[in-house]
């Protein structure tokens, strides 16, 4: 197993993405979600929103890299939230960050409860959740 620190409060190497239209349309061809209010700055604006905007399931996907990344391949995802608060909209950098806040063990495994997060500029959180794995 790789070696890495499971102290209550320490942090995940943050997982960086620039977004906009290129990077939706490539999520949009892996999983088929050609969707207007992703594409379209005219759909996204009679939905509601100031244009296009990404999609949340691509949240909830940076932050499943970011704990992929981190537990490597002898890891385990046990439970995996998160809740869409806020829409990724062109230009923003989303950061997907992660900290240990919990540390059992349990059933022979090492279990590690974990607080996730997406945020936008450094700033608005877009899809806070938690995570437990097993290592």
């Amino acid at each position: 197993m790789a070696q890495r620190t499971l102290d209550v409060g320490t942090e995940l190497p943050v997982f960086t993405r620039a977004t906009g239209l290129a990077n939706w349309n490539r999520y949009a061809a892996v999983n088929s979600e050609f969707v207007p209010i992703h594409m379209d700055d005219e759909a996204g604006k009679a939905a509601g929103m100031g244009g296009a905007f990404g999609m949340g399931n691509l949240q909830w996907s940076y932050l499943h890299a970011l704990v992929r990344s981190w537990i490597g391949d002898e890891g385990r995802i046990v439970n995996f939230s998160c809740q869409f608060r806020s829409p990724n909209v062109k230009g923003q950098t989303v950061e997907a960050h992660g900290k240990v806040v919990g540390v059992r063990d349990e059933g022979g495994e090492k279990l590690v409860d974990l607080e996730i997060w997406t945020i936008a500029n450094g700033e608005t959180v877009l899809a806070p959740g938690k995570a437990t794995v097993a290592l």
